[in-house]
């Protein structure tokens, strides 16, 4: 007997009763108890079934602007036909007497909420027990799962508070100013590049935007751009992880990209003394930018997932990047390469949808494109599956024909080839937008300083990809 009386004690779920009552009888006291108490609670979070009801009949008042108190409660319950299953109305007037006082509701709140967390947990751990004992899905799944119910958790706790108007203005003031600035047509994380934001209309919430090239294209340049706007010019918070390159070797990159100064003597040691008073000036203004580096190499796809939970726990970023796709490795039970890169855009889009904010993949293209004359990409490229193209949302091609031509020319010719030719081209292609047009633009890339810089003219190009276009316009 004794047993089972200590098995039924330890079974006993969190709850505070007390709390529950001293919120209710708060709000039927003073109608400012009621918004403070909505900020942090809902019907679900209270452990009686009766306190949940008694709080909905609240809402359900307060949105039709109608007086909240025992009267105006109990004849809801009336009319609800569950004024009997909460305890009468005996119980209703009850609530008023049990505050101590009214000007601590939004303590009482917080009470209620840490334990309907708290049940929330044990409920998890039970499920998550039970996976564990199933041995039906592996490891990594259960942590994954385990992981993102623990994150929801946590950003249910999360509540904010009261603003003052006044920043509340001077921020909107701000972003319509921008918006106008711009023709008010980007929605959402800018690129910095006028032409590609005028197709994209920006990066939004839940999009998987690829962008894809052929060795020395320049992808890490453009993302890295990307992000330096993002975050400088539109303060943006950017998380990158690069798969590819040291954090130092980034940062190093970055900062010549912002000064202006080419990477290669920096590495090499012979940037002219002038030049580095520029380069620390710009240390500053990178070490303001809100832009986070994780450099793990063979990063797991869960590995990301759960980094950038944490990164979005801490810090309220905008936009992800990873540097680049085929470097990451996904579960160890697929058959075969294609279907670890399909689990892994699966994952990265999952990724965007949960965090509800863009993620842009860099990835390789397949050889195939410079069989081609001209090697001009197309979704067919896409390295080693199709699931780049169906998962994501943008794909983006890089394609400089400089980069090509001067293969072709002997060495006699090379100077003059030089002289001639437009070494900056740069093409971007938008060969897929699911809820936009597609196009090709023109940009700059400045190679010594890593950066991809402006250009006026834009070739709108809806049609693409042409089985029989020779070269993207220039």
């Amino acid at each position: 007997m004794a047993n089972t009386k200590e098995k039924n004690i330890l079974n006993v779920q969190p709850q505070s009763l007390e709390g529950e009552q001293a919120v209710l009888g708060s709000m039927l006291t003073n109608k400012e108890a009621v918004a403070k108490a909505m900020q942090w609670l809902s019907p679900e979070h209270f452990y009686k079934d009766a306190h949940s009801k008694i709080f909905s009949v609240m809402i359900g008042l307060f949105h039709d602007s109608e007086p909240i108190d025992t009267i105006s409660v109990v004849d809801k319950l009336k009319k609800n036909k569950e004024l009997k299953s909460v305890g009468g109305a005996y119980y209703i007037t009850g609530l008023v007497e049990a505050v101590p006082t009214t000007a601590n509701v939004e303590s009482y709140a917080k009470i209620v909420l840490e334990k309907a967390l708290l049940r929330q947990l044990i409920l998890l751990s039970h499920e998550l027990a039970s996976k564990a004992y199933d041995d039906r899905e592996g490891v990594d799944d259960i942590l994954d799962s385990a992981e993102r119910a623990i994150f929801n958790i946590t950003q249910k706790r999360l509540k904010g508070g009261f603003v003052h108007l006044d920043p509340i203005l001077h921020d909107s003031f701000e972003a319509l100013d921008a918006k106008s600035t711009k023709g008010g047509i980007i929605t959402g994380v800018p690129s910095g590049l006028v032409d590609l934001d005028n197709i994209t209309a920006g990066f939004h919430p839940g999009e998987l935007i690829v962008i894809a090239g052929r060795p020395s294209m320049g992808k890490t340049a453009l993302a890295l751009t990307i992000a330096r706007n993002a975050a400088v010019d539109n303060k943006h918070g950017v998380g990158i992880f690069s798969l590819e390159m040291a954090n130092q070797e980034l940062a190093m990159r970055m900062l010549c990209s912002e000064a202006r100064v080419n990477s290669h003597l920096v590495r090499t040691g012979h940037l002219p003394q002038k030049q580095w008073k520029n380069l620390s000036i710009h240390v500053g203004v990178l070490a303001e930018a809100p832009i986070y580096i994780d450099d793990s190499a063979a990063i797991t796809v869960l590995e990301v997932r759960s980094k950038a939970r944490r990164l979005m726990a801490e810090h309220d970023i905008e936009l992800i990047i990873v540097d680049y796709l085929q470097l990451m490795q996904g579960p160890r039970n697929v058959e075969n390469r294609q279907q670890e890169i399909s689990v892994i855009t699966r994952s990265l889009k999952a990724l965007a949808k949960e965090l509800n904010l863009p993620v842009i993949a860099l990835s390789q293209l397949s050889r195939a494109v410079e069989s081609r004359n001209p090697p001009i990409p197309q979704l067919s490229d896409l390295r080693e599956s199709g699931a780049i193209e169906q998962d994501s949302d943008v794909v983006m091609f890089l394609y400089r024909k400089w980069f090509y031509d001067k293969f072709k020319q002997s060495d006699s010719d090379i100077d003059d080839f030089e002289d001639k030719t437009d070494q900056k081209a740069a093409t971007i292609i938008v060969a897929k937008q699911r809820n936009g047009p597609t196009g090709t633009i023109k940009t700059a890339f400045i190679e010594q300083y890593a950066r991809f810089e402006n250009l006026a003219r834009y070739t709108e190009d809806k049609q693409y990809p042409h089985s029989n276009q020779e070269e993207p316009p220039f």
